[in-house]
């Protein structure tokens, strides 16, 4: 298990992703913040130390796997990619350039790392359990990680899919929701309430663990408490904050997506520590 000094190597590591993101994101002005802010530990937590991986070889055939089901969080993805090794760091400043590999939402077929294309929400989970179902099929111990956004949760095909989850008993398929409360146009409660999500996912036959999102510490040991679990599929519900980080973000919807302009570069810049650039 994460020791002390680990947890903080990991939460250096996050801060400076949340500073070369803001940097990425005013440079090149598009691009996705709030959500890629809330996720950073989760995705940080699973390549660096839970995630059996060969960046050198991306289609290894033992890999474990992870899906951004949460697509427009990609900025955050391939920050993680990079340092791991998938591609040079360089090249992130072509983000959604005309011609890039790195496209606004995650591509499966032109960038290194990339399981599914993902960015049309609620196909994350589904294809997640068909990757589960034919690595059982192989006799594969790989695991799938499927990190949600619980804006996506309200469509209709993740809990088609949480079904088929059950059914299968694919304990080999971990789900991660980003439970930030925001979504697009206002928070989950004024788009649309969810009532108690745990039991949701319960009554659908998952293993529910609860956790902070933004302890690297817990994100481990709920993934370690997933796998002791074999009858069910489970799902980590992390708590997060969208924005995470940036004050003036933090909880806002309108952070979704918006770009960074000079001064809200500066403020942020200055609540995270690094140089303007």
């Amino acid at each position: 298990m994460m020791n002390d000094g680990r947890k903080r190597e990991l939460d250096e590591l996050c801060l400076q992703f949340r500073r070369d993101l803001i940097d990425l994101l005013h440079q090149i002005q598009t691009g996705h913040p709030g959500g890629s802010l809330s996720c950073t530990e989760i995705l940080t937590v699973l390549y660096f130390d839970i995630m059996n991986l060969d960046p050198k070889n991306p289609g290894w055939e033992k890999r474990d796997r992870l899906i951004l089901s949460k697509g427009h969080a990609a900025p955050i993805l391939y920050r993680i990619l990079a340092e791991r090794g998938y591609f040079p760091k360089e090249d992130l400043k072509t983000l959604r350039q005309a011609g890039s590999y790195l496209q606004g939402h995650p591509c499966v077929h032109k960038t290194p790392g990339i399981e599914l294309s993902t960015g049309p929400l609620g196909l994350g989970l589904g294809a997640g359990i068909g990757m589960a179902l034919g690595e059982r099929l192989k006799g594969s111990d790989a695991y799938i990680y499927v990190v949600l956004g619980d804006g996506e949760i309200q469509e209709g095909a993740v809990w088609e899919a949480a079904m088929a989850g059950n059914k299968y008993k694919l304990s080999h398929c971990i789900a991660i929701l980003d439970n930030n409360g925001v979504q697009l146009d206002g928070t989950n409660e004024e788009i649309m309430p969810m009532g108690d999500i745990g039991a949701k996912w319960e009554a659908f036959g998952w293993n529910v663990i609860h956790c902070d999102g933004h302890n690297v510490m817990e994100i481990e040991k709920a993934v370690a408490e997933a796998k002791q679990v074999t009858a069910h599929p489970s799902i980590l519900i992390c708590k997060t904050v969208k924005g995470k980080g940036v004050s003036f973000m933090e909880g806002k919807s309108a952070w979704h997506g918006k770009p960074i302009g000079d001064e809200d570069y500066k403020k942020a810049k200055a609540e995270l520590g690094g140089v303007v650039e």
